[in-house]
Formats: C-alpha cells, structure tokens, sequence
C-alpha cells in the first residue's frame, strides 16, 4: 500500500491527515464529515465560530461545492491552481461547520502534485488548515505540525509562504500571502 492510499484510508475513516501545499502543511479531514471537521477544530485548538477551508483537486470539483460568476471563474482560472484560497458562495449541502452560517467557502486548489494526487484519489474535498495550533507558526517541516493527527505526509521542507486569502465576492484580501502583489493588481482591474 502506497503513501497516499494509506492517506485515502485514513480520511476515510474520519482520520486527520497532514499533507504538504506549495506553500505551508495543511490538516485534511473529509469536507463533508461533521465528525473530521471537529476533529480538526479540536487539533487546532481552533473556535467553532471561525469558517475553516477546504481544498479541492479540480475546477470540476470546486464547481461541485461552490456558485461561481464569470467574474470569479475568470480570477480562479488566472491564480489556481496555486497559492491563493478564494472565498466564495458555497452550495448549501456543505456542513455549516466549515462556511459558520456565512453562506461562503474558503477554497483551496493547491499546486503540489501530492495534495492533488490525495484529494484526487480520495475523490472529495478535505479540510484545508494550516497543521498548526490555531495562532502558532505556520508548519513548513513534518517536525513543525504540532496537531494531533493519524497520518503525515512528508513532502520535506516547504516554501513557508501561507496563501493568499481573497474573497471574490466582496472583492477584498482577507490575508496577504503568497502572490500578493499579483492578486492586489488583479482585484483593481476587476473593479
């Protein structure tokens, strides 16, 4: 059994898994498990009040979870995938753990060809978080992800630049990060 099908088995059970990004090392549970998503909020230490996002490994898959304008595709199909999360109108079957009664959705489409093969293979979105205590250091080594968890992937030593937190909606930066500078230009010409 491979890494990431021991991966799959663990999300699939409602198991934590830590996997590497192109930017930090996230925390994945399944998207769609009240139970995995309170696993998460408890390893992070994390308020239930707070929205956590999730990633995908598609646009087909992002389109399944979210309502996406031509304005917003055209920002998605600019930045992802890559180290941008975009926040935008989630579909109602999504738990209302993860949007908070917000009715929006962070997402993230990740350009690491290990969280891709993970959230492909498991074939639905997982939690996309920081494997950190909710305010600590962003983890970019395995040794850093100080989380409770049931699985790591080691994807070595990561870039350490968290993403970019962009709400399409109202069209405002909700965290500088990684490709700020890009994305700040982007905004002001979709004005």
């Amino acid at each position: 059994m491979d890494v990431i099908e021991k991966a799959v088995k663990t999300l699939m059970t409602d198991g934590l898994v830590v996997y590497p990004t192109e930017t930090i090392y996230g925390l994945g549970g399944d998207a769609f498990s009240e139970d995995a998503i309170l696993k998460v909020y408890e390893a992070k230490n994390r308020s239930l009040s707070m929205p956590l996002s999730i990633a995908v490994s598609d646009l087909d898959m992002m389109a399944a979870v979210t309502q996406i304008g031509p304005r917003e595709e055209e920002f998605i199909n600019k930045f992802l995938p890559g180290p941008v999360t975009v926040v935008v109108k989630a579909r109602s079957y999504l738990p209302a753990m993860l949007t908070v009664g917000t009715g929006m959705i962070g997402v993230r489409y990740p350009a690491h060809p290990v969280a891709i093969e993970l959230i492909s293979r498991f074939d639905s979105p997982v939690t996309a978080t920081s494997a950190n205590q909710s305010g600590a250091k962003d983890p970019i080594t395995p040794g850093e992800c100080h989380v409770p968890y049931d699985f790591l992937i080691d994807g070595g030593i990561l870039p350490g630049t968290p993403s970019t937190v962009v709400d399409l909606v109202n069209r405002c930066i909700i965290r500088e990060g990684a490709l700020i500078g890009e994305v700040r230009n982007y905004l002001s010409i979709m004005e």
